[in-house]
């Protein structure tokens, strides 16, 4: 990942906070700001598809986020103080998760939308939409997935052996 062309052109990247279950992200993150990039991390808001990219400090301030009932640490609610990644520069690069892939780039999530209705907002912001990279092992890409009108593809699936 982090010798990957788009990785290192970037500045402004988007990564989620692995479960145990996906690809592990820490190492990735803390490389992030190792090279002075900025980091931005999702905050799912419950009982809707709506999430933001908002930004870390450090690799450290992690350990500051609180859980959510889905075991996904994240900033709260009241956290009013980092910024929205699409109210400033938007991003270059989203690295993302899924359960499943294809590889003609579609990708399964967890069934709420909130990285497709993401994407959306990002084809409107003046940046436009970034880059985006699935991390996968190597068993979760399929010969094809189900796919809704509204799911927006992943522009390249990183996996094993890929």
């Amino acid at each position: 990942v982090i010798g990957h062309p788009k990785y290192q052109g970037s500045k402004r990247i988007a990564i989620f906070l692995s479960m145990p279950d996906e690809i592990q992200t820490e190492e990735i993150i803390k490389d992030i700001f190792k090279q002075g990039k900025e980091c931005f991390i999702p905050r799912y808001k419950p009982h809707s598809n709506h999430m933001d990219m908002l930004k870390l400090s450090s690799a450290e301030d992690i350990s500051s986020l609180a859980l959510t009932s889905w075991n996904i640490l994240q900033p709260s609610d009241d956290d009013t103080a980092r910024e929205e990644a699409l109210a400033g520069g938007g991003l270059d690069l989203i690295f993302m998760p899924g359960l499943g892939f294809d590889k003609k780039g579609n990708r399964l999530g967890r069934g709420k939308g909130y990285y497709d209705t993401y994407l959306e907002r990002c084809m409107k912001h003046p940046s436009g939409k970034p880059y985006t990279i699935a991390l996968a092992f190597r068993e979760q890409i399929c010969e094809s997935v189900p796919v809704a009108e509204n799911d927006v593809q992943v522009d390249e699936i990183l996996y094993e052996d890929c």
